[in-house]
């Protein structure tokens, strides 16, 4: 282990416990889900729903979000991290699916999204899964191993493509869905057979016994007060809730503004996010380790925002062409690729790696619960307002990407709170 240089790849073998299984089985997510998100927006408009409604159904998740992600810290305390991981996944995942398979209009879509809203429950339980028995100071190198984990997943693009290229893009995305069904399900057993349940999770089930679902929501408000009086929780809430409403705007338009609007076929959708993960995975073994490595986390962060926010510049900037795409507008999508991969990646490990780092300990599922609850509440809008943009110019919902990513800029660059790793050795912030 020690011969291993490279500093990601050394915590990826010296990893064990929950971390292991966490990460080991979270390429099972590129199998199933990753093959068809590619194709989410444009199945949907194949199907006859419209700009609009796809924005509506992306806000309306949100808010079903909202209600689980509210519920998620008390189940995750009461039924212990391990077991709510398992239930929530097969609820969350499992059963959507096989609803988006055989869904034919806007209804079965508003039904599997209120369905799906529940994996912000698991999100909380795995969380608190992954990270409560990993030491403080390696939990920037475990979420970046989560997220190349999950990135690698693209490497399966190519099936999707033939698939879609052989049957079309109807037929092959509901056999896409029920692939992730299968693999999905399988995900959750694997996982629930590897992991244990950790210390913390332990403790607070023995705590939580014979109390009340809503006697521990009522309990909430003591735990609302460690978020309001924490300056460092308040500020990873900001740059999460920004980082989350781009990310809701890109998952739900950015197939469908370079489809609709500059001319790239069906059959070539998967490959832009295949080689948009290639190359956050090199940035995750690469450059980000090396940015991250010290303790001050202000400057990837940075870094992170401004190379996000040239990404989404450049996409709205490219000239839609008469026709099919032209190698202009492949250029200028690779560049934009390469930009988006990086922001995109880094701030999505930056962005859970300091809500983990400022949240209370004790009461982390209930302290995360309630960040998630604000956050989804803050991104829920966009869905829909992106939607009604999108109606009018699919370039629009970038332009409101890209006021984000300054918003971000300025939040990062002006009110940036220390964690406790970014206290040098004299006290003094790092």
């Amino acid at each position: 282990m020690s011969r291993v240089r490279n500093p990601l790849l050394r915590s990826l073998l010296d990893l064990r416990g929950n971390g292991r299984a966490c990460v080991y089985t979270e390429p099972m997510w590129g199998l199933s889900m990753m093959l068809v998100l590619p194709y989410a927006g444009v199945y949907m408009l194949a199907l006859g729903i419209k700009d609009q409604e796809i924005g509506l159904l992306a806000t309306i998740s949100m808010l079903s979000q909202v209600v689980f992600g509210l519920l998620g810290g008390v189940i995750t305390d009461k039924l212990g991290r391990r077991f709510t991981t398992a239930a929530f996944d097969l609820l969350a995942w499992s059963v959507p699916c096989l609803i988006w398979a055989f869904a034919q209009n806007f209804w079965a879509f508003l039904i599997a999204s209120l369905i799906n809203g529940a994996w912000q429950v698991t999100q909380n339980s795995w969380d608190c899964l992954l990270v409560e028995d990993v030491p403080r100071s390696e939990l920037t190198k475990v979420y970046s191993l989560v997220k190349a984990a999950g990135e690698f997943s693209a490497l399966f693009a190519p099936i999707a493509a033939i698939l879609v290229a052989q049957f079309g893009l109807v037929p092959a995305v509901r056999v896409l869905y029920l692939n992730a069904f299968v693999v999905m399900t399988a995900k959750v057993f694997i996982l629930y057979y590897w992991s244990t349940e950790t210390e913390v999770g332990r403790t607070r089930q023995e705590q939580t016994r014979g109390v009340s679902l809503w006697r521990s929501l009522r309990e909430y408000r003591g735990v609302l007060g460690l978020i309001i009086h924490s300056k460092g929780t308040i500020f990873s809430l900001a740059i999460t809730a920004v980082v989350g409403a781009v990310v809701l705007v890109n998952g739900t338009f950015w197939q469908i503004v370079i489809n609709q609007r500059l001319g790239v076929p069906d059959p070539l959708l998967p490959f832009f996010p295949m080689v948009r993960s290639i190359l956050s995975v090199i940035f995750f073994f690469t450059l980000i380790p090396r940015l991250t490595a010290g303790p001050n986390l202000r400057r990837p962060t940075l870094i992170g925002f401004g190379s996000y926010l040239v990404g989404q510049l450049v996409l709205v900037a490219i000239p839609v062409p008469g026709g099919a795409a032209t190698a202009t507008t492949y250029w200028l999508l690779a560049l934009c690729l390469l930009a988006d991969a990086f922001g995109a990646a880094i701030l999505a490990m930056l962005a859970e790696s300091l809500v983990a780092l400022h949240v209370d300990r004790d009461e982390r599922s209930r302290v995360m619960a309630i960040q998630r609850t604000v956050v989804m509440l803050a991104t829920a809008p966009f869905g829909w307002i992106s939607g009604w943009l999108s109606g009018m110019d699919r370039s629009w919902p970038f332009l409101l990407t890209s006021a984000l990513l300054v918003l971000g800029l300025i939040l990062a660059a002006r009110r940036w709170v220390t964690t406790h790793e970014e206290v040098g050795e004299a006290g003094s912030p790092a």
